[in-house]
């Protein structure tokens, strides 16, 4: 006899039917005349009564053996709980009065309770992940994880996109981070690498005329994890064939539309604010802003090109800028150990320090203070200042110091948790990136994105000459101050495209080893084509509410990209190793 229902199904309107349960033990009590036994499953939890009198002596005698997460099969009759309904569970008006009792399988005792709230350390819990993914809370996660990626199909279905696969084991070419390689046992000394994105097919099937394609699409990047990034993850990735930005954009905000409506049940207002690169960083600092809470930056250079303090002075008369922010009325609370703590992001954020001020008592005082005082009329009317407020200076290049200061502002937008309504979704496109920049090590040219993006019609005249000055039609979607999605309108034509790899310091051996085949391919008409991939996790962690990217994967790595729950990376036998042609010499560092 197969199981008739789920135990997180059973409501009063089963009332009087026999029923097959399967399950695992959640807790057990003896009250003596009674026993009680709680079932869960994937929809939830049942209570189970066994009766003496009902029940035969074989069943009784069971109970005694039973223990937490044992595997279970129990049949039953549904009865309504006539006293202690249980209004916290979805099942509490009924329980099921049992017949017969199979112990299918035994359970160790767990390392932790399969219950929500737990108090245990993270690495436990992904050590046991398949225990952890008990919880009803990831159980929870897992299946809006599904609804959301079935909801993003039919979207794409219904608007007569084509779903097609693309392989993992593919070239290696630059595409912004590190490859995973994967040695080839048949071709020694030779690697695949796994894809950082579809990239390259995906435009190879916009040669192909399949016109509108996308995947769920598995990606590799060999990068440091972090809390919003996983070495390998999920988007969802779509190509279109001639189209323009506004059509990839339209497309995006009526997806997302659809999926906050469905997953949330939010009407979102389209379309979403644009913000160009230039214009986020000079007001946030940052090219995924957090706009939910104001502490924009605003621009002092003009006060400062003839101040006796040096540092900002020679930024501000040397090509540079000084830019403040003002974080309002936490001057007690800002103390000299903490403002220490944030001068240490702005150097991590590629500042040489931070300066500060306080304004109390209707003055300038403390950090360089005494340096400005000749600016303090200025910068009360510049920047508004009211008593208790504290203003954090960067002086620098543009980019440097909108960095350093956008880096400590969504610090200290965090710490004080200054951001009232946490559930609002801010939406804003950020286009136009330039499409270089320097290399601060080799001072050469590198791709801001990637290599394959249409440079604008107002800039592609500087490619040659003077880079820096391009910019590409480059979009990515930010939602409260996180990456959500990475887009462009790409080259689709040959000698475009080798003036672009040429500018980053490729020759053409180079261009031709790496990316010959795509370059071959545009040569038989390339339509005009361009995309954008939304992170799927990413995404799924901002509806939820989360703050970590381990918590919406079935099986994550840690923050050191280990396995804790198979062990990977491991080694491999020597026999593995003498197959595919590899010796080990361990680096020293």
């Amino acid at each position: 006899m197969k199981r008739t229902h789920y135990c997180g199904e059973l409501t009063i309107k089963n009332k009087g039917e026999n029923v097959l349960l399967n399950g695992w033990v959640q807790r057990s009590r003896d009250l003596g005349n009674l026993y009680f036994i709680q079932l869960r499953d994937r929809e939830g939890i049942v209570q189970l009564v066994i009766d003496p009198e009902r029940c035969n002596e074989q069943t009784m005698q069971l109970f005694s053996d039973i223990k937490r997460e044992y595997v279970l099969e129990v049949k039953g009759e549904v009865v309504p709980r006539n006293e202690n309904i249980n209004p916290d569970m979805k099942t509490g008006e009924i329980e099921v009065l049992v017949d017969d009792i199979k112990i299918l399988n035994k359970a160790k005792l767990p390392p932790f309770h399969i219950e929500d709230n737990l108090n245990v350390s993270e690495n436990l819990r992904l050590k046991y992940r398949y225990l952890d993914l008990r919880r009803p809370f990831m159980n929870k996660i897992m299946r809006t994880r599904y609804k959301l990626i079935d909801t993003i199909r039919n979207f794409m279905r219904g608007k007569e996109f084509i779903e097609i696969e693309t392989p993992f084991l593919i070239k290696s070419t630059p595409e912004g981070a590190r490859d995973f390689v994967v040695p080839s046992r048949m071709h020694q000394g030779k690697f695949y690498a796994l894809p950082q994105s579809p990239q390259l097919f995906k435009q190879l099937l916009m040669v192909s005329g399949f016109d509108k394609y996308f995947q769920i699409a598995r990606c590799f990047r060999d990068e440091d994890a972090r809390a919003d990034r996983q070495t390998d993850f999920t988007q969802l990735d779509l190509e279109m064939s001639f189209v323009e930005q506004d059509d990839v954009l339209t497309l995006t905000e009526q997806l997302f539309k659809v999926l906050f409506k469905e997953m949330k049940g939010i009407d979102i207002k389209t379309p979403f604010d644009r913000l160009t690169y230039d214009q986020s960083m000079d007001m946030y600092g940052s090219d995924k802003p957090e706009r939910r809470y104001g502490m924009t930056l605003t621009d002092l250079t003009e006060i400062f090109k003839d101040c006796g303090f040096k540092v900002f002075s020679s930024a501000a008369s040397g090509g540079g800028v000084v830019r403040a922010i003002v974080l309002k009325g936490k001057a007690e609370e800002c103390t000299r150990k903490k403002i220490t703590e944030y001068e240490e992001i702005a150097k991590k954020n590629g500042a040489k320090g931070l300066a500060w001020l306080r304004f109390t008592e209707g003055e300038i005082n403390g950090g360089i203070a005494k340096f400005i005082k000749d600016k303090e009329d200025a910068l009360k009317e510049t920047l508004s200042l009211e008593d208790g407020d504290v203003v954090f200076f960067g002086a620098d290049e543009r980019e440097k110091a909108s960095n350093a200061l956008g880096a400590v502002r969504v610090h200290l937008i965090r710490e004080f948790e200054l951001i009232e309504d946490k559930d609002f979704f801010d939406m804003v496109w950020i286009t136009d990136y330039p499409l270089f920049e320097k290399d601060e090590e080799t001072g050469s040219y590198i791709a801001k994105h990637h290599l394959f993006s249409m440079p604008t019609s107002d800039t592609i005249q500087y490619l040659e000459k003077e880079p820096e000055k391009v910019y590409g039609i480059l979009y990515d979607l930010v939602i409260n101050g996180s990456e959500i999605a990475s887009g462009s309108i790409r080259v689709h034509n040959p000698e475009l495209q080798k003036k672009i790899m040429k500018t980053i310091g490729m020759d053409d051996e180079e261009i031709d080893q790496k990316f010959g085949f795509l370059l071959d391919a545009f040569e038989y008409g390339a339509p005009p084509h361009g995309g954008i991939a939304p992170g799927i996790d990413r995404l799924l962690m901002i509806m939820e509410g989360m703050d970590n990217l381990k918590d919406v994967i079935a099986f994550p790595k840690t923050n050191n990209q280990m396995c804790l729950l198979t062990g990977a990376p491991d080694e491999l036998s020597s026999e593995q190793l003498e197959e595919i042609g590899i010796d080990i010499v361990k680096s020293e560092k």
